[in-house]
């Protein structure tokens, strides 16, 4: 069934030119799939979300806040005391809080200070905190970092997905790499195939000696090893391939036989991989998500630094309410009628305040450090790569010239050898030169291939 579900699927969706390409996979549909169905990169947004959730999470500092504190006691007919306290509380972002209250407390041993009229005693009222906690505090700080942790959620899921489609694109150069090569050697078994029956055929009619038809023989037994071997190769990289392929609700494909990779991808891997876009270093580097995560972590341990730094100054809370019978008349609100408060608190050494910014302060050195030399590693990665890339285009465009020219070397040795003047010894010799020259070709293509994808995962282009 699962086969089935993959068939319809991909005959369904590739675009076609002729009979013989229906079941090509090319490397452009390959990554199609892998971003829109892998769970890697669906769960890399997870990251995201989560950042999300958090950052919702620490704007609930900030949320109005409800309190209500009731007390009674009563014992043997008598009422102690009963008090109801009631708080409305708005938090501001420099650490003010907007108060209203309402009490109201009754009893015959209740403490005259809390005392109120019948209908209780209504207040509005603010807090301020005059040093420590005023331009910043840990409210505050909490809601800055939750903002950039977001921005480094989503350059580190930039990074994941940057990974996986990297190792999701090795994966198919393998499978095209060990396909050629089974290619290659399907080719040359039918080669010997013939060849074995023409010795033998020329045997029987006294042309060639017995031991020509031994060393063909030989030679075709060599050839279906080789064959043998290959098959084994392109069989485990097609079920590495299937890895990274799914459909929708997380279901898994399989690669079928008739799948095949496309072997023109050489020309036209630059546009699919976007691997020409090397004009600027310095603008590149500026815009990399790996650099932009560690920069956001700055951001963070910058705001960790300024809420220590505050930390150092003594701690004055203010707190100033207007008191009224009567919370309908806002005109009865006077300075006549007030609560007031001074909180004052400061450590004599403050050395958990100093060690706290001191640490913050290494944090800082530390991330700047790490910068510094990411960007370094980067840039000198990115110039290997070129330049590696520069060498296997170089080697590629020879190796190919050797092709042609082992080809024609065999096509002569073949044609005396038909002709009596040659012998299979040269003929097998020279074939075995030119598949080691074509083998070398198909594995500096993909050489190419993997210096082009190396490139682009530097870059985190992918």
């Amino acid at each position: 069934m699962q086969r089935y579900i993959f068939i319809i699927f991909f005959l369904g969706s590739f675009v076609t030119h002729a009979q013989e390409s229906e079941t090509i996979l090319t490397l452009e549909e390959f990554i199609g799939y892998v971003k829109k169905y892998h769970p890697i990169v669906k769960q890399a947004q997870l990251i995201t979300t989560e950042s999300e959730a958090k950052l919702l999470k620490s704007r609930g500092a900030f949320d109005p806040k409800i309190e209500v504190d009731y007390d009674r006691k009563k014992f043997k007919e008598t009422e102690y005391f009963d008090k109801l306290n009631t708080t409305f509380k708005i938090p501001t972002w420099y650490g003010i809080e907007l108060k209203a209250n309402y009490e109201n407390n009754s009893g015959d041993f209740l403490n005259s200070e809390f005392n109120t009229p019948i209908d209780g005693l209504y207040s509005a009222g603010i807090s301020i905190p005059l040093a420590r906690g005023l331009l910043t505090n840990q409210r505050m700080a909490t809601l800055k970092q939750s903002k950039l942790y977001v921005q480094q959620a989503e350059a580190t899921q930039e990074l994941l997905v940057n990974d996986i489609l990297y190792e999701a694109i090795s994966s198919y150069f393998n499978w095209l790499k060990n396909y050629q090569a089974k290619s290659v050697y399907e080719d040359f078994v039918v080669n010997a195939e013939t060849r074995f029956i023409n010795v033998k055929k020329s045997y029987l009619a006294g042309d060639k000696p017995a031991i020509d038809t031994l060393e063909a023989n030989i030679n075709l037994k060599n050839r279906f090893l080789d064959l043998e071997k290959a098959s084994i190769g392109y069989i485990k990289s097609t079920l590495e391939l299937s890895n990274y392929l799914w459909l929708e609700n997380n279901l898994p494909l399989e690669l079928e036989n008739a799948i095949l990779p496309d072997i023109q991808t050489i020309d036209l891997i630059d546009i699919v991989l976007n691997s020409s876009i090397l004009n600027s270093t310095d603008s590149i580097l500026e815009n990399h998500p790996k650099l932009q995560e560690l920069q956001v972590k700055k951001e963070i341990l910058t705001v960790d630094k300024r809420l220590k730094m505050n930390n150092l100054l003594p701690t004055i809370n203010l707190e100033y309410n207007f008191l009224t019978p009567e919370y309908d008349r806002i005109s009865s609100l006077n300075t006549a009628n007030y609560k007031s408060g001074l909180n004052v608190r400061f450590p004599l050494f403050l050395r958990k305040e100093r060690a706290d910014l001191k640490l913050a302060k290494i944090k800082l050195q530390d991330i700047d450090f790490d910068i510094s030399a990411t960007e370094v590693v980067l840039k000198n990665k990115i110039d290997a790569i070129t330049q590696e890339i520069t060498s296997y285009k170089r080697q590629y465009d020879l190796i190919l010239n050797l092709v042609k020219d082992y080809k024609q070397l065999v096509s002569s040795e073949n044609r005396m050898f038909s002709l009596g003047e040659g012998s299979l010894f040269l003929v097998n010799y020279r074939e075995v030169k030119l598949i080691e020259t074509q083998l070398k070709s198909i594995d500096t293509e993909y050489q190419l291939f993997i210096s082009k994808s190396d490139l682009m995962r530097v870059l985190n282009n992918l």
